[in-house]
């Protein structure tokens, strides 16, 4: 039987050869597990840096769930909680992100006005495919677009997500420019992924951000990438091995996707 010495060096050529890679095409990435993140492991164990091999394109959430990122066009961005959104060093690390190389199948054009649930009623009318993996990017004239990022929680034991809501801080633009970052992942993802559509924003200039509440769009070109698959790497940290996964927290992420509880 191996030593113990020997496994950990295994495991650690085994991740060095993983980091070293780079995406696979039309393939989606999971660095975290979404249901364990929403239920309070908001500690960070991946950097940036580790994560840009895979993709160019994609949202997540940063250490100690300060605030929402966004990556987009091979840059990685922050919106905190005080409205402040700022591109990340490679060195920062993150608890979850999701990533791939985005490349367009397939550009609708509408002139709007769209509200939230029209796009997402139009984006079901193209993506025909229930259990289809979609990355989707959004650029569009925000008539008006409200967005969310949670405060730095430094407290331990921390508290799932949904426990957090009243702490969550809202911004409200109109009249801006910029671009929607998001998926619709089908149900089978459930658990280590958000399902269903997620989206983050991005204005123009880089300087407004955040999780996606509510919106009003016009004169959008929508991009679509159908995804063949995907791989999830959970974090190796001794949180996560302790961590119950069996419990259903599909409530929890409603509520924490749409920014209140149902």
């Amino acid at each position: 039987m191996a030593s113990r010495s020997t496994l950990l060096i295994i495991l650690c050529l085994l991740s060095s050869h993983l980091f070293s890679q780079t995406s696979i095409p039309n393939h989606l990435y999971t660095f975290g597990h979404a249901s364990a993140f929403i239920g309070g492991l908001y500690d960070a164990h991946i950097s940036y840096g580790q994560i840009k091999p895979y993709g160019n394109f994609g949202l997540g959430a940063p250490d100690q769930l300060d605030g929402e990122i966004v990556i987009f066009n091979n840059k990685f961005y922050q919106t905190q909680s005080s409205g402040k959104t700022f591109e990340i060093r490679y060195t920062e690390k993150t608890p979850f992100v999701i990533i791939n190389q985005f490349k367009s199948d397939q550009s609708i054009k509408k002139t709007g006005p769209l509200t939230k649930d029209q796009l997402f009623q139009l984006l079901d009318s193209v993506l025909t495919k229930k259990n289809g993996i979609y990355a989707v990017h959004v650029r569009a004239k925000f008539a008006f677009v409200k967005t969310r990022a949670f405060p730095i929680i430094a407290e331990k034991p921390y508290q799932p997500m949904a426990q957090l809501l009243s702490l969550q801080k809202f911004f409200n633009y109109e009249n801006v420019e910029g671009d929607l970052i998001g998926y619709r992942l089908p149900a089978y993802m459930e658990g280590p992924n958000i399902t269903g559509y997620h989206f983050h924003f991005l204005s123009d200039d880089k300087t407004k951000g955040g999780h996606l509440i509510d919106v009003i769009l016009n004169n959008m070109t929508i991009e679509i990438d159908e995804l063949d698959g995907f791989s999830i790497f959970p974090p190796s940290t001794e949180a996560f091995q302790k961590f119950d996964l069996e419990k259903d927290r599909r409530n929890e992420v409603k509520a924490v996707e749409l920014g209140k509880k149902n």
